[in-house]
């Protein structure tokens, strides 16, 4: 078994925001491979989140974002489980993110609805969109909630939002 330092772990904590012992045990599982621990967490991480996905999120907020020239207007509902996570500065953030994605890109529906359109070339969901925000280019929407799920350890859910447009 290779030896973990705190400095290894102190590097895939600061790339991937995981929990210290689950950084810790990801690099051992992985003999000291921060490539393969990334992995393991990404793994690790799925399954706890199909584990917080039953749980009730009926806390959150409401984010409004009114576009610059003031003719496109989004509102969007983010839910969580707890008030606290609520408050949350990153939580709030991701409210914020939506609202100008779905400003920018115009999406059709969530993504996490069991009776999506199937074979419907004008389907844009938001979750399966990459990032117009600059911080979070090169991502999915569906990506950055992953790791806000995880990091905030709730279940965060994105229940509904509405785009309102000047003349459309």
């Amino acid at each position: 078994m290779v030896a973990v330092t705190t400095e290894s772990i102190r590097a895939l904590r600061s790339e991937t925001d995981a929990p210290v012992m689950d950084c810790k045990r990801a690099l051992e599982e992985a003999q000291g491979n921060p490539e393969q621990a990334k992995l393991l967490l990404r793994e690790w991480g799925a399954s706890a989140l199909a584990k917080k996905s039953d749980r009730q999120a009926s806390e959150g907020v409401i984010e409004v974002y009114i576009h610059h020239n003031a003719r496109v207007g989004v509102l969007v509902e983010l839910n969580c489980e707890t008030d606290f996570v609520a408050r949350n500065d990153e939580f709030r953030q991701f409210a914020k993110l939506l609202a100008k994605q779905i400003a920018g890109m115009n999406p059709t529906r969530v993504g996490n609805e069991s009776d999506a359109p199937s074979n419907d070339p004008d389907d844009r969901p938001l979750l399966s969109m990459d990032s117009i925000v600059p911080e979070f280019q090169g991502r999915t929407i569906e990506d950055i909630f992953n790791e806000l799920v995880l990091k905030l350890r709730e279940n965060i859910v994105i229940r509904r939002f509405v785009r309102y447009e000047l003349g459309a």
